[in-house]
């Protein structure tokens, strides 16, 4: 059983921390509190808070599932491409389609508009960023990072990282 700090799922939500009170508060989302404790959100219950608040199915005639609702913030044109990017919450889409497309939808800067997503393969990454675990959190690498994959960092990071069961990667 996953307890969450209001903090936590303030930052899963995308809202404040006050707006996490006002909902606890409600009842529309159920928490614990241990004496003197802070008050803990279980996982699950977020995650059922999560699904009541879905739009529900996909339209009729698209098998894409994934739906993020934003605000156009930049649109780039060129002669034939474009290149939109969308705030969803707390998370940034980008797309490149042509600039054709963007001329039909109309998009520019302010514009509300949906992200549809289909993919063939989605990675998903566990957050151990606030677990109590012995080796602490998992070292996040990105394009950006300076580090080699075989410096002495990124290997003391891969000892302390938990392997899949069912991982197929050997050493």
């Amino acid at each position: 059983m996953v307890q969450l700090r209001m903090s936590q799922v303030a930052d899963v939500l995308g809202v404040s921390a006050d707006t996490v009170r006002r909902l606890v508060d409600s009842g529309r989302l159920p928490s614990s509190r241990d004496g003197g404790r802070p008050r803990l959100v279980d996982g699950a219950d977020l995650a059922a808070y999560l699904r009541a608040g879905r739009d529900g199915p996909a339209p009729a005639g698209t098998s894409a599932r994934n739906r993020f609702r934003g605000l156009v913030t930049d649109v780039r044109t060129d002669t034939v491409m474009a290149q939109v990017e969308l705030q969803a919450g707390p998370h940034r889409v980008v797309s490149l389609m042509s600039r054709e497309a963007v001329e039909e939808l109309g998009l520019e800067p302010g514009v509300l508009a949906t992200a549809v997503v289909k993919a063939t393969m989605v990675v998903v990454e566990r957050d151990r960023e606030h677990e109590g675990g012995a080796c602490g959190p998992v070292p996040q690498r990105s394009s950006r990072s300076s580090w080699s994959a075989h410096s002495p960092a990124a290997v003391r990071a891969r000892r302390r990282t938990p392997r899949s069961p069912c991982s197929r990667r050997r050493r």
